[in-house]
């Protein structure tokens, strides 16, 4: 027997391989993929399935405003994966990456470069800086997906900001018009204050933040009065609960829940006597805050009869608006109404709010929005 000593492994029968052990892929990735590149691998795949049943996957494009992260990683890393897969399938799969050029994210981050100067610079100027932002990570960008190793016309992209691009989409918005498929009216949208511009939903961002609401009394007209219980010689008027005060210029309903019951609760108040319909549920919650944040302001009150949310939208009860002189707005349903906060009475202003601008389609409300680009009201606001 050898002297010399043996290792556990030279006992064992095990299979041999040429792989390296270590994959050491920091280096040997970069090496493969630009072999890819100088071999041609994505036009012969082409080539091989020229003439083949065709497979085309329209990219919707990550906005190019800088360095790629996780989701639009595992966008594109999924595409190529569906993209290899029709290819292995047999079918010709071309894959035309794009990028959205256009948009608040490229603005906001040349905004935030160019600091107070921002608001001299001429529009054209901010423009420009915009497409040079954004060629910059378009080609950033590119190399960070092919660096995942996706394949693609990367040297031939789609840009939206592209003068080519540009007109197919005028050209085809152009056809649909002339095939009267375009219509246009107003819609409530969220607005930038900050940037002067219009937000998608995908560029909002929420918190929970404690915030103020008020209770406004909006005074029926004299002939819908008749219609709701009340003592005689009593103001009467809808108790509406808003969160969104600066709105209320814009109010062009008052909307109620057709399936609750509605109270005339008679106030007793510093400020004289009056009558206010609020839903039956809310009357002790909203009677118990009132005494706790204003003390002795209310006196005294009581509930002097009920009507349901159907009988006040059968009579069709208007109410004066109560910051425009002479405007007369009607008391509409809507199934948002809740018992949960409030007065189960809610004001309405299709101008503000997609809750809102529905029921203004709905009942034909006008869509009246009196702020101004910058917050603040324009000239019919008195």
């Amino acid at each position: 027997m050898s002297e010399a000593k043996s290792g556990y492994k030279d006992t064992l029968n095990l299979p041999k391989t040429a792989f390296d052990m270590k994959a050491n892929l920091l280096n040997k990735e970069p090496a493969m993929q630009e072999r890819w590149k100088t071999d041609g691998l994505y036009e012969h795949i082409r080539e091989e399935r020229a003439g083949a049943e065709r497979f085309i996957l329209h990219d919707g494009p990550p906005y190019a405003n800088g360095n790629i992260h996780m989701g639009t990683s595992l966008n594109k890393i999924l595409k190529d994966m569906v993209v290899r897969i029709k290819t292995m399938e047999g079918m010709d799969s071309p894959y035309i990456p794009g990028w959205d050029c256009h948009g608040l994210p490229i603005e906001q981050k040349v905004a935030d470069e160019l600091g107070s100067a921002a608001r001299t610079m001429p529009a054209m100027e901010i423009r420009k800086r915009c497409r040079t932002y954004a060629e910059k990570y378009i080609k950033i960008q590119a190399e960070q997906f092919q660096r995942l190793g996706v394949l693609g016309e990367f040297e031939n992209p789609y840009l939206t900001m592209s003068p080519q691009y540009e007109a197919d989409v005028l050209e085809v918005f152009a056809r649909l018009c002339e095939r009267g498929l375009v219509t246009r009216q107003l819609k409530a949208v969220h607005w930038s204050i900050t940037n002067q511009t219009a937000l998608a939903d995908a560029e909002l961002e929420y918190f929970d933040k404690t915030d103020s609401s008020i209770y406004v009394l909006f005074h029926l007209t004299m002939e819908a009065a008749a219609a709701v219980p009340h003592k005689p010689g009593d103001r009467i008027a809808l108790l509406i609960w808003t969160t969104t005060p600066w709105t209320l210029p814009a109010n062009m309903a008052v909307a109620i829940n057709s399936g609750y019951t509605y109270a005339s609760v008679h106030m007793s108040t510093e400020a004289g006597e009056v009558t206010a319909v609020i839903a039956q549920e809310r009357v002790e919650p909203l009677m118990k805050m009132v005494k706790e944040m204003r003390g002795e302001w209310l006196k005294s009150y009581e509930i002097v009869g009920t009507i349901s949310g159907k009988e006040i939208l059968a009579a069709g009860l208007k109410y004066d608006h109560p910051i425009l002189k002479g405007k007369v707005c009607p008391v509409v349903d809507a199934n948002y109404v809740t018992l949960e906060d409030g007065s189960g009475l809610v004001h309405t202003a299709p101008g503000h709010g997609m809750e809102d601008y529905g029921t203004g389609l709905k009942y034909g409300l006008e869509i009246y929005c009196p702020v101004l680009g910058d917050g603040k009201y324009d000239a019919t606001v008195p």
